[in-house]
């Protein structure tokens, strides 16, 4: 089994990073579920983490990885030169880590977001949880 990925269903900047993954990822290595839902409340009940936490979540064999770390380790199994920015996880977690909650704080005034869940494609159904 590969990685399950947790994002902000309502966020357009997530959603937009969920197609962008979709689309970089041929082997299907991701799955994919809305914070909002009901399976996502389960596993962050499961692996004991904060319901009101505000970072990507990538669970992948039993580990949990928030923040910048998940996004780089996503960025590791995608197709094509995106592997190559993983080398930014040699910069220290306290900075990486600050500039991503920079960055998450003002995803919605700069992106904007939506009343509902983004509802994935007949061909994408298979990737959503």
């Amino acid at each position: 089994m590969g990685g399950i990925i947790l994002f902000d269903g309502v966020c357009n900047f997530c959603d937009s990073t969920v197609q962008f993954i979709i689309k970089r990822d041929q082997a299907g290595y991701f799955q994919f579920a809305s914070l909002q839902s009901d399976i996502s409340q389960n596993l962050l009940a499961q692996f004991n983490i904060s319901k009101t936490i505000d970072s990507v979540i990538l669970i992948e064999h039993e580990q949990v990885f928030f923040e910048s770390t998940a996004a780089l380790k996503i960025c590791k199994k995608l197709d094509r030169l995106w592997p190559c920015l993983y080398l930014f996880i040699l910069v220290p977690p306290f900075i990486r880590n600050a500039l991503y909650r920079l960055f998450a704080k003002y995803r919605y005034r700069l992106f904007g977001q939506k009343s509902e869940c983004l509802l994935p494609t007949p061909s994408q159904r298979q990737r959503f949880l």
